[in-house]
């Protein structure tokens, strides 16, 4: 069971996903993405739209 029910997506600058409890403050370097909801909820989310998990500085470099 989880100390937290409630998660929000965070991203951070190389553009790579985690969650992070609605009730604290979200780390310096991410930023919320709007999706909140149950651990399961968010995971499903990011799932969804991450779908290079390469970071976006290595992204860039090969040209993608």
């Amino acid at each position: 069971m989880d100390a937290f029910d409630e998660f929000t997506v965070v991203m951070n600058d190389e553009e790579q996903y985690s969650i992070w409890p609605v009730e604290l403050a979200v780390p310096a370097g991410w930023q919320q993405v709007g999706k909140t909801g149950s651990r399961e909820e968010c995971v499903a989310h990011i799932d969804e739209v991450w779908t290079d998990i390469r970071p976006k500085s290595l992204r860039v470099a090969l040209g993608v």
